[in-house]
């Protein structure tokens, strides 16, 4: 169970198809409880799976994130310590600083931390959004929605931004797209990716950064629930099977992700925007029949 399970979310959580909107029609049509709630502690470990998987694809982009980060909190704190000399009528440490571009990397972290802000709007009102759209209508449509932005993200002309001449706008507004990927149904991946597309971003940098902006919340997130997770009961004798389901995830995801990035540069979104067609038209029908079956 824990390799399928592994299978699921490494697979469910980049490609762009809602893995909490087909969550939440799997609950509503077959009367499951919720599966997170039963194993919380599992569930935190295979999201921490996925979470290696982006770190491992991208483990250049993220080193150098994590050394351009601390970089610039030193000079942060050196440009803080000269305004309070300064401000006691002492002479700067440093009476000039060099001026030079800021590093990619660098920009790159600035970047991702702008798109993350408008997370922090969507926390307050999470379970709210999450309990309007626990209806099965709602989250079809919302999968139907979702595979008219990935068909349209198709059909986008190629654009040229990355990391170097991307703007604070351009990351606010994919980053506002993240939020409104918390909505189940709609994929954050494909509407991240979509959004960076029509901001102009080149297709390898859009799925680069949808992922890699997706580190910090998944972090985050994990941290939050390492200790509700802890607190619900840990089974010691089933680590060594939670663990084989987090190497799953994590190898799975991995391979995931770089099916996303051929796709993309392919202009081949498509094919899932069929799929969330699918699925959404199929869920909607069965929304509005079962009723009038069971009625």
């Amino acid at each position: 169970m824990s390799v399928l399970m592994g299978i699921v979310q490494g697979i469910a959580e980049f490609l762009p198809i809602s893995s909490s909107g087909h969550l939440t029609l799997f609950q509503n049509f077959f009367g499951m409880e919720n599966v997170e709630s039963q194993n919380m502690f599992f569930t935190v470990l295979l999201h921490f799976g996925t979470f290696l998987s982006v770190c491992v694809y991208y483990w250049r982009d993220v080193l150098d994130m994590i050394r351009e980060f601390f970089l610039l909190l030193w000079e942060l704190i050196q440009i803080a310590r000269d305004g309070i000399r300064g401000l006691m009528g002492k002479e700067p440490l440093r009476e000039e600083r060099e001026t030079t571009r800021i590093p990619p990397a660098r920009r790159m972290v600035l970047l991702i931390i702008v798109a993350t802000l408008p997370l922090f709007l969507i926390v307050p009102v999470k379970d709210l959004l999450e309990q309007v759209f626990s209806s099965s209508i709602l989250v079809s449509l919302a999968l139907l929605a979702t595979g008219f932005i990935l068909f349209f993200s198709d059909r986008m002309a190629k654009g040229r931004k990355n990391e170097k001449t991307a703007t604070v706008l351009d990351a606010l507004l994919v980053g506002c797209a993240q939020a409104v990927g918390t909505i189940p149904g709609i994929s954050r991946s494909g509407i991240t990716i979509s959004a960076g597309l029509l901001r102009g971003y080149d297709r390898k940098f859009a799925v680069r950064f949808s992922f890699l902006m997706s580190l910090p919340a998944v972090l985050g997130a994990n941290v939050l629930e390492i200790s509700d997770a802890i607190e619900r009961g840990v089974e010691p004798g089933m680590l060594p099977i939670y663990l084989l389901g987090v190497v799953v995830a994590a190898v799975v995801g991995y391979f995931a992700i770089r099916l996303v990035n051929i796709l993309s540069n392919k202009g081949k979104f498509g094919m899932f925007a069929y799929y969330c067609w699918v699925v959404g038209l199929a869920a909607l029908i069965t929304s509005l029949v079962l009723p009038l079956i069971k009625g």
